[in-house]
């Protein structure tokens, strides 16, 4: 309180006409920020920043004691479903004092009112100033301003606080270019390796160069050492290619929501994981990670990551892969939980490859079905490995469908944009028909009413009985 507010009065003593207050772990991107919120011409107000859940810089809603208080107003304002700026009786962390106007000079941080008899906190200590001054506070969330972080739990060490602000910095890279650190700042190199694995895998299509830039750097931050595959880019296929590859559609195969036939898009993700999971049997890897390049991690990846696998080794469990990220289809009942091992379950019907781990038995599972000449889209192909897979007329195909899959609980990526976000694109839905180039696919099984109504899990179904571990709950999100 006292250095805010010994800032406070040096900014008076220069006769400055605004004071920009910014906690050392909030990042401003938005470059136009300042002008902008001057624009606004109030005497406090803040740009909202965002963070990896529903907190924020500002409070809509204040006890009798001065203390956060729950209002419908909060979210809808967070979400941006309303845009403006608006009255609120708390901002904090990130805010601009407008000097010039008179009401300005009988704001403090300390010493705290006569009157006041709330709890000895800065944010609360200035709140009550503004509100003795008759000052209305105001949040603005017009645009994308910047990020702060989610507050920790009381018991989290220094090392949670790091690995928070880095995640902060991985949150921006989604949409934004890096935050680079001042010249001024001496940063301790990173030193990547590969989380205990034998090989770390990325998967980028080579003309997708910003995907690859942003996903090398966003796995550099967390120092994660990995291979660049390049993907199979199946646009770029023409028949003769694929003949002469051997490959065949299964027979039947329709895209369960749109009953259209693979896509070229489709056929280059499978190639592109195919081709791993050969190098895998080929180089004898024990265990290996698989990325994608479209998907966004989330807080303390790398180290829930590592106490799983210590987990699985420690309990002896046999497994051919796990999913990291994913989307769960089968949304009715939930998933079994694995025994005496903390964030697992028995893997169900799912989509997407963003993230797996896999064994070098898994792969040779995967290679000795021989999926190229009775091939679907690689999201369903496992699902039928694992004998998960509802068109019964699909897995017939597949003679032995013995994969040990589970997945992570919660899930420790999710992709860096949906279907209808801005940015969104897809390599594999946004293509043309496998066999006929004429055929153009627009779609996206994420637009069908199907996806939609399974974008939410039933209440019964939700995995409530896996194993937690602390690092579970200090992510938590909290107000």
């Amino acid at each position: 309180m006292k250095l805010r507010q010994a800032a406070l009065e040096a900014a008076r003593d220069m006769w400055a006409d605004y004071l920009l207050f910014v906690d050392a772990d909030n990042v401003l991107t938005n470059p136009d920020t300042l002008g902008l919120l001057m624009a606004e011409n109030k005497t406090v107000v803040a740009p909202m920043l965002d963070s990896r859940a529903a907190y924020s810089n500002f409070w809509c809603g204040m006890t009798a004691q001065g203390y956060y208080k729950r209002t419908p107003a909060y979210l809808p304002i967070r979400k941006r479903e309303r845009r403006g700026c608006f009255a609120v009786p708390m901002v904090h962390s990130t805010f601009l004092l407008d000097l010039r106007k008179e009401a300005a000079r009988e704001l403090a941080f300390y010493p705290p009112h006569p009157d006041y008899t709330w709890a000895f906190d800065d944010i609360i200590v200035f709140a009550f100033s503004c509100r003795q001054a008759e000052v209305q506070m105001f949040v603005c969330n017009k645009e994308v301003y910047g990020f702060l972080p989610v507050p920790l739990r009381s018991h989290s060490t220094l090392r949670d606080e790091v690995e928070s602000f880095m995640h902060v910095q991985l949150e921006i890279m989604v949409k934004n270019p890096p935050a680079e650190p001042s010249q001024y700042l001496s940063v301790p190199p990173k030193i990547p390796d590969k989380m205990g694995f034998d090989e770390v895998f990325m998967i980028n299509l080579k003309r997708r160069a910003d995907r690859r830039e942003r996903m090398l750097r966003t796995l550099y931050e967390q120092e994660i050492e990995c291979k660049v595959v390049e993907a199979v880019d199946g646009k770029a296929m023409n028949s003769s290619e694929v003949e002469a590859l051997g490959i065949k559609m299964l027979p039947g195969y329709k895209d369960p929501y749109h009953g259209r036939p693979l896509t070229k898009g489709e056929l280059g993700c499978f190639l592109s994981h195919y081709k791993i999971w050969k190098e895998i049997v080929e180089r004898g890897l024990e265990k290996s990670v698989v990325f994608e390049d479209d998907l966004r991690f989330e807080i303390f990846f790398k180290r829930r990551l590592m106490n799983l696998m210590y987990d699985l080794e420690e309990e002896g469990l046999d497994w051919d892969l796990i999913y990291i990220g994913r989307k769960r289809m089968q949304v009715e009942h939930p998933e079994k939980s694995v025994p005496h091992v903390r964030n697992l379950v028995e893997a169900d019907y799912s989509y997407w490859t963003l993230a797996y781990v896999i064994s070098l038995q898994g792969a040779q599972k995967l290679l000795a079905a021989e999926p190229l000449s009775k091939m679907l889209p690689v999201d369903e192909f496992l699902p039928v490995m694992f004998n998960k897979h509802p068109v019964a007329d699909y897995m017939k195909h597949f003679s032995s469908r013995n994969l040990l899959a589970f997945s992570v609980e919660p899930l420790l990526v999710y992709p860096t944009h949906y279907t209808g976000d801005d940015g969104y694109i897809s390599d594999t839905e946004t293509s043309v028909v496998w066999n006929d180039e004429k055929i153009k696919t627009d779609w996206d099984r994420a637009k069908s009413q199907k996806m939609k109504e399974q974008q939410e899990l039933r209440n019964e179904a939700k995995n409530s009985d896996v194993l937690q571990s602390p690092l579970d709950s200090t992510a938590r999100d909290e107000l």
